[in-house]
């Protein structure tokens, strides 16, 4: 299994991609995929049926996975 230095919780920033400049945490990390999701970057539409507790429906923004090479840890 691949390791990595940056972990779930940890503070990062984006140095690549639309996103270049944002910090954020780590939500989770998919080392298979060589990927991480970072809260508030690479944001995506999603559509979501309507439900109990949404009965309209409509679109969800959601964080999508990024290629870890695209974020470095922050320190402190």
């Amino acid at each position: 299994m691949k390791k990595f230095k940056i972990k779930k919780g940890d503070k990062v920033v984006v140095i690549a991609g639309d996103d270049k400049g944002k910090e954020g945490e780590v939500l989770a990390v998919y080392p298979k995929k060589d990927s991480v999701v970072v809260a508030g970057c690479k944001m995506a539409k999603k559509a979501v049926k309507p439900n109990e507790e949404n009965k309209s429906g409509g679109f969800k923004s959601i964080e999508m996975p990024m290629h870890i090479s695209n974020v470095k840890k922050v320190e402190g």
